[in-house]
């Protein structure tokens, strides 16, 4: 665990916190137009990360264009995901940044699979509108 630990924070880039990378994230996301987007403080619940941005896309289309939104930019700030799956089919796409994990969905596969109602005890952070 050590190990991997030194792991994400080499990849991360120095002078970064986890809430400012997950608020970046989430901001970046609500640009591309992300439906229902909810960043969700899971610290205390979780030995895998300290955030979870969780997304909805209308289309397999919309969510690839929100993944590579996320990593376009979040590249050009030195940042580069850990891993990524589901690109390939859309439904439910993850990019792990090791201390924030984005979800991003099809509405009918966040509602199936409900992480919203898993991660009920976490705290949600406020996800401001852009205008």
């Amino acid at each position: 665990m050590a190990r991997l630990a030194r792991y994400r924070t080499y990849r991360r880039r120095p002078g970064i916190e986890a809430v400012d990378l997950a608020r970046n994230l989430s901001q970046l996301a609500v640009e591309k137009k992300a439906r229902k987007p909810r960043l969700l403080d899971v610290g205390e619940l979780s030995s895998y990360t300290n955030f979870l941005l969780i997304l909805s896309a209308t289309s397999e289309r919309h969510a690839r264009g929100l993944a590579d939104h996320l990593r376009e930019q979040s590249s050009a700030m030195h940042i580069k995901p850990l891993g990524i799956e589901g690109y390939e089919h859309g439904q439910w796409i993850l990019l792990d940044y090791g201390e924030v994990v984005v979800h991003v969905f099809l509405e009918t596969a966040r509602d199936y699979y409900d992480l919203d109602g898993l991660w009920v005890d976490a705290s949600s952070l406020p996800i401001e509108e852009v205008g």
